[in-house]
């Protein structure tokens, strides 16, 4: 088959969830002797291929609310003018008004919806008005969806009546006892607390720092990640720090980054409303022991091998919990590892395999779901809420 991935920054995968599976699954369907195109921001540096796929580098303007949109929109042209691909998987359900250029040429499509963005602390009213109608869209005008977590397959039952294919990341398999490295960031194994997010209100990186200096912890809080967009929420993550918070900015460099991972006592993972976390399977890929926000897909991931929190009093009592008992923290870092083999990338790539099979025997669908709400008081409003 032809396959085109549309949507995401692109590989290698240097951001987010979406490009690890468009690098993950991608190079998979290679293998599996089908032809991929995936559509790059940018960076042509790269060049024209990588791991096998076939890169289409294009530009999009640099500004929060219109990068995805402007991107995508030269993405779905390019496309169309070109041969006609078997199946198109369009990443992020804010690219859904680009769906009836795909249908208009025939070309069978799912969107992966992804979390629900709207709950996204940085977005303003309209921006969350827009993906609110943005999912609508994508369940009118796809002919398939995926979610990757069942929180977010059962959002969009509820919500819309719409069935979707429940595929998820997979985890990584990181050796938990390879630490060589550690020493260039100065740190010993077990010797650290982590939390690797971007510093976005929904990743609750706040409450993680106050409850930490809250604490008597004696050990580091290492934090890495970056925030394009969020300067204020940075300096209020900054203002609450102390001098045992030690903020790294982002790592791109992937084995150091497992590293940190593999060698943490606890790994700290505030996200709240983005599905199945990549980092969150990072983690547990690595055998680190988690202490997670308080939110259907995070027990989805870790069930019980987790601890949970949802308050700055929580991360207080888990973090002086973990130091008084390293040796639990370990076990539950071996459960953490059981946890990661439910994840495997090679069952993901089947998946979208089967999917777009079935996608390109099909064609586009006559019938799709109406894309209209069932009910007035929304299982929006409870499906990933805090506590």
């Amino acid at each position: 088959m032809r396959i085109a991935l549309v949507g995401t920054r692109g590989v290698p995968a240097r951001y987010g969830g979406f490009e690890t599976c468009v690098e993950e699954v991608g190079r998979r369907l290679v293998e599996r002797g089908h032809e991929v195109v995936v559509y790059c921001r940018g960076d042509a540096e790269v060049g024209d291929s990588y791991l096998g796929m076939r890169l289409v580098h294009l530009p999009a303007l640099r500004k929060r609310s219109l990068e995805t949109l402007s991107h995508s929109a030269l993405s779905v042209l390019h496309l169309v003018s070109r041969r006609r691909p078997d199946a198109v998987v369009v990443f992020n359900a804010a690219n859904s008004p680009f769906l009836p250029v795909l249908r208009a040429r025939r070309v069978p499509v799912a969107t992966h919806v992804d979390g629900l963005e709207w709950r996204r602390g940085k977005w303003g009213p309209t921006g969350r008005r827009y993906y609110r109608a943005a999912e609508a869209l994508a369940v009118r005008w796809s002919d398939a969806l995926i979610a990757d977590a069942q929180g977010i397959a059962d959002y969009y039952r509820d919500e819309f009546d719409a069935g979707t294919d429940l595929i998820a990341y997979g985890a990584p398999t990181i050796d938990p006892e390879r630490l060589d490295r550690l020493g260039e960031l100065d740190l010993t194994p077990r010797g650290y607390h982590l939390v690797v997010a971007r510093f976005e209100p929904e990743n609750h990186l706040d409450l993680v720092v106050e409850g930490y200096v809250r604490s008597d912890a004696r050990l580091p809080l290492v934090v890495v990640g970056s925030a394009p967009y969020s300067d204020a929420y940075t300096e209020r993550v900054t203002s609450l720090a102390d001098d045992r918070v030690r903020l790294l900015g982002g790592i791109w460099d992937q084995e150091l980054l497992d590293q940190l991972y593999a060698g943490s006592l606890t790994y700290l993972h505030g996200h709240s409303v983005g599905g199945t976390n990549p980092s969150l399977l990072r983690a547990i890929g690595a055998q680190a022991p988690v202490s997670a926000f308080d939110v259907v897909f995070n027990r989805e991931v870790l069930g019980e091998a987790g601890h949970y929190f949802g308050t700055p009093e929580d991360v207080r009592a888990l973090v002086t919990k973990a130091e008084a008992d390293p040796q639990a923290e370990r076990e539950r870092g071996v459960a953490s590892g059981e946890r990661a083999a439910r994840y495997d990338w090679d069952d993901v790539t089947a998946a979208y395999e089967q999917l777009c099979a079935r996608l390109a025997a099909s064609g586009p669908l006559r019938h799709r779901a109406s894309g209209r709400r069932r009910a007035a008081t929304s299982q929006a409003d409870r499906v990933g809420a805090e506590r």
